[in-house]
Formats: C-alpha cells, sequence, structure tokens
C-alpha cells in the first residue's frame, strides 16, 4: 500500500512538474511561433498596400478583388514624364500688343512596368491573396471604395485576415489572450490589417518590430 501512494505521489509530482513547466514555456514558445507567422503575414499585407497604391496612382482608386490587382500588376506601366519652363509670345487685345507668356510643358519620356518596378523578377505578387502559413488555403479578405471627406470622395481599401487563421495550432487560451491585446507593442485586435474602410488610411496596425525583422 506505501509503495502505490509513493508512486502516485510521484506520477502526481511529474504532472504538476509537466504543468508548471508548461506555463512558462509555453507563453515563450506561442510568442516565437507568432512573431515568425505574423512577420510572413506583415511582408504580403505590405506587398498588397504597395500594389494597391500603383493601382490608385494609375487608375485614380483602388483595385476591389484580387484578380483585377493582379492582372494590372501583370500588364500596368507607369508614365515617366518630365516638365519644363517655356515661353513664346502673344498678343494681347487689350493693349494691341505681344506679350511673354510662359508655359509649363510636360513631356513623356517613356513607360516603367508597374511589375518591374514592384516586384523585378519576383512572382511573388501572383500569391497575394493567399494567406502565409495558413492551414487550409485561406485567403486574405480585401475590399475598396470611398469615403467622404469634407464634401470629396476619397479611395479607400483594406485587406485582413484573422489571427485565429495564422495561430491556427495554438492553445486556445493564449490565442483568445491575444486577439484581445491592446498594446504599443502587439498587433492589437482579432485581425492583422492594412488599410481601412472607414479613414483615408493605408497604414497597418502592427508595430515597428515587425518593419525591423523584415530589414534585417
Amino acid at each position: 500500500m506505501k509503495t502505490i501512494i509513493q508512486i502516485v505521489l510521484w506520477i502526481g509530482c511529474i504532472a504538476l512538474g509537466y504543468f508548471i513547466y508548461n506555463s512558462i514555456t509555453g507563453p515563450i514558445k506561442f510568442k516565437e511561433v507568432k512573431e515568425e507567422r505574423f512577420s510572413q503575414v506583415v511582408a504580403k499585407l505590405k506587398d498588397i498596400k504597395n500594389s494597391q497604391d500603383a493601382y490608385k496612382t494609375i487608375n485614380g482608386k483602388y483595385a476591389n478583388d484580387f484578380n483585377s490587382l493582379i492582372r494590372f500588376i501583370d500588364t500596368g506601366n507607369y508614365v515617366i514624364t518630365q516638365q519644363r519652363d517655356s515661353s513664346f509670345l502673344e498678343m494681347n487685345d487689350a493693349y494691341g500688343i505681344e506679350m511673354l507668356k510662359e508655359v509649363k510643358i510636360i513631356d513623356t519620356l517613356g513607360f516603367v512596368s508597374v511589375k518591374d518596378s514592384l516586384f523585378k523578377t519576383d512572382n511573388r505578387y501572383k500569391s497575394l491573396m493567399d494567406v502565409p502559413t495558413a492551414a487550409n488555403g485561406e485567403k486574405f479578405t480585401m475590399k475598396a471604395g470611398f469615403v467622404e471627406k469634407s464634401g470629396y470622395k476619397a479611395p479607400v481599401f483594406e485587406a485582413k485576415v484573422d489571427k485565429e487563421v495564422v495561430l491556427y495550432d495554438q492553445p486556445k487560451d493564449l490565442l483568445a489572450r491575444e486577439k484581445a491585446s491592446l498594446s504599443v507593442e502587439e498587433v492589437n485586435g482579432p485581425t492583422i490589417y492594412v488599410g481601412s474602410m472607414d479613414e483615408v488610411s493605408t497604414s497597418g496596425n502592427w508595430p515597428a518590430i515587425y518593419d525591423r525583422k523584415e530589414k534585417k
């Protein structure tokens, strides 16, 4: 009987030690996985932002879906222009004499491919919609439209993904805490996003640490 009690106590001690160890190392491992996966998601969202900026520069609005955006990258071109000053004599009817008139002339010098400008020889733009590390091929949600600001309709867009898609295999309690996080050092809220459908903004909700990780 004494031996059985000792065995039970040893099993209890081992189990308690495991739970204590896991409570300490669990959050550490979670943070490592989170930062690695979030870095990949942020890099993809930056590609989406840069592509949307190019689309807006040429079309005056943002693309509403990924097919349009990717097709634009494949075929779009920036126009390279040069502005120069010029002048000529023009008859002034009021004074009855020729007067010097100054004008600005814009010359078209050529075209640069959007694809070459943003991605060079890299074809990663063809999978802009795919969420990195997603278990079941989930896609980013993206939409575009306009918001009225001071009587002007400004183009806006937003691309996002739920943190649960990115951290699908992580402990539920840590995931719930992450989705509720509010800190300048964290990706706040339940999603990772860039842009806004309510404000004229193309910023993301990630902290500077993810920008520094990408530069390294």
